[in-house]
């Protein structure tokens, strides 16, 4: 056993050039999984009259990734825990790429549906991963500072996707153009592969399996290029051993709690977060507008993305992470309504950067938040398995929404979201752990202890 352990000494050395590498290395592969992850809503409309669906069948084209992504989210996650993060991480890049690739050459709408079945089997899995991956690298007073950048980088994917929408939508240069936004989201692989060299194993997952030596040799480098400052040789006080703790951990008095305010949480934020992003463009044109004023006022909208993901930057060490996806949810809901009313462009953009502005610092604060209320044994899995459940209501959520909006308009389908983020609110704050600047070990490790005793898993 390494002492002190692997985990109480990642919380307390400082800030390193290789943490920063690697969450550049994560953020461009969150980039292209974004990218991939709002293609079919982007260009809803553009498929839509490529291969004329009809408005029946518009809800199975935009749900195939969808459930494609819960399958692969628990699967992938599942895996993730038993043969390491870094390994994992790799094969779901090369899932998604692959099947995304191909996608871009579908001779017909079933083909198509079909393929981004398959490439959501990666694409779902990704960011639950990245959370869990990020969580266990960085150190503990600066971890949910530093996962907000990178899904900064991350959720620049929205406008430049949007953009390039608008831009190549109306092109052929060898094939149509929007075949080309599938080959530029299939990328993410061959870059991140070829960086992958850099990326290390969480030591925090390998103390948890019993390869301490391999964790020590991680640490060991993040020191060597830790700043060479005064306090960086802090002792470690107070550690908690890992323990190898069951999947039924999840069910025990505090993890139920927990685990339930998770899975309605994961099947609420769906409404929220991808309600505007995967359907605005068909909203847009329920409004009567064209495809392409369509794709430009969406693209307007989305910039609102990384802005708000940069705005949650110095507050997610600053507000308790529950109380900031509350605030921000409620934004959601009074924005959401105010932009399925308004029939005025510049309101319908305004409203819609607002909207976009709000659903990422909530996504952040979310993010950072579900990966800290699990032990690390179960901890991909856990998160995995809560994450999939947004990824089925993903897939149903256009055969609830659209519906609703063909039917009644915008303005009842965003007061269908807004009453989902009502009931999201009422959930995290009253069930939601206080996580923020506490070490991973003490919301979890230490309460495994106080509540099975310190033999658990021996």
């Amino acid at each position: 056993m390494s002492t002190p352990m692997v985990a109480a000494r990642l919380n307390q050395m400082p800030l390193t050039r290789w943490h920063k590498r690697i969450a550049v290395i994560v953020g461009i592969s969150l980039f292209f999984d974004l990218f991939d992850i709002y293609l079919s809503g982007v260009l809803g409309t553009v498929l839509t009259s490529a291969f004329h669906i009809p408005k029946s069948e518009q809800a199975l084209l935009l749900s195939s990734a969808f459930l494609g992504m819960f399958v692969g989210s628990i699967g992938f996650n599942a895996l993730a825990d038993h043969v390491g993060r870094k390994a994992a991480f790799l094969g779901i890049l090369s899932t998604y790429s692959v099947f995304t690739f191909i996608a871009a050459f579908s001779p017909n709408a079933t083909f198509l549906i079909v393929f981004r079945f398959l490439a959501g089997l990666g694409i779902g899995a990704l960011l639950p991963l990245c959370d869990v991956y990020l969580s266990e690298i960085f150190p503990a007073h600066n971890r949910g500072r530093i996962m907000a950048w990178t899904y900064t980088l991350e959720f620049c994917a929205t406008p430049v996707e949007g953009f390039l929408a608008r831009a190549l939508v109306t092109t052929h240069f060898l094939m149509a153009g929007w075949r080309w936004l599938f080959v530029i989201g299939s990328l993410g692989a061959i870059i991140v592969w070829s960086l992958q060299r850099i990326l290390p194993e969480s030591p925090r997952w390998l103390e948890s399996v019993g390869r301490h030596q391999e964790a020590e040799q991680i640490l060991a480098r993040f020191l060597e290029e830790a700043p060479r400052e005064p306090g960086n040789e802090t002792p470690v006080t107070d550690a908690v051993e890992p323990k190898r703790v069951p999947l039924n951990t999840l069910f025990t008095p505090t993890y139920a709690k927990r685990t339930i305010m998770l899975w309605i949480f994961q099947i609420l934020q769906t409404f929220g977060y991808y309600g505007f992003g995967t359907l605005v463009p068909l909203v847009l044109a329920s409004k009567g507008l064209t495809i392409t004023t369509s794709l430009t006022y969406a693209a307007v909208s989305f910039i609102g993305y990384p802005i708000g993901s940069l705005l949650s930057v110095p507050i997610v060490e600053r507000i308790e992470r529950k109380w900031i996806v509350v605030g921000a949810a409620f934004c959601m809901a009074v924005f959401g309504i105010l932009f399925g009313m308004t029939t005025q462009p510049t309101l319908i953009m305004l409203f819609g950067f607002l909207y976009t502005l709000s659903s990422n610092i909530f996504s952040n604060g979310y993010h950072i938040f579900q990966a800290e209320i699990y032990p690390t044994a179960v901890r991909a899995t856990a998160v995995g398995t809560a994450y999939s459940l947004s990824r089925l209501m993903s897939g149903l959520m256009p055969f609830i929404l659209l519906p609703v909006l063909h039917a009644h308009g915008a303005t009842a389908m965003f007061s269908v979201v807004a009453g989902a983020m009502v009931l999201l609110m009422i959930d995290v704050g009253a069930l939601g752990p206080k996580t923020t600047g506490r070490s991973l070990e003490d919301v979890n490790e230490r309460v495994i202890v106080q509540e099975q005793g310190p033999n658990i898993g021996v």
